[in-house]
């Protein structure tokens, strides 16, 4: 283990540097917490693993506006009661262009 010896102010300016971050993070995601506390959202991996298809057929559902979801800093999350009433309506299963299904 390596010690390291710094002043007592660079320390404190250390610490106050870490409060003010913290200070910032809980500030930005304060106004998401409400959106976040109404329903369980999920990503694209808990989607795929729940449903057990690939994110190809992820992407299809999005496509083709089976499955909506919402985009926040560059990553996409969908509501679970959705996916619950997506499986509900007996996806996963593959489908074509033309809109028939492949079981």
């Amino acid at each position: 283990m390596e010690v390291i010896a710094i002043q007592k102010s660079a320390f404190d300016g250390m610490t106050n540097e870490l409060k003010a971050l913290l200070e910032l993070t809980e500030s930005a995601t304060r106004k998401y917490t409400p959106i976040f506390k109404e329903e369980k959202w999920l990503d694209n991996q808990e989607v795929c693993l729940m449903m057990n298809i690939t994110k190809r057929t992820l992407q299809t559902y999005k496509d083709k506006g089976l499955l909506p979801y919402s985009k926040l800093n560059r990553k996409n999350y969908y509501k679970l009661s959705d996916v619950l009433t997506l499986l509900k309506a007996g996806y996963p299963y593959n489908i074509n262009d033309n809109g028939s299904t492949d079981e």
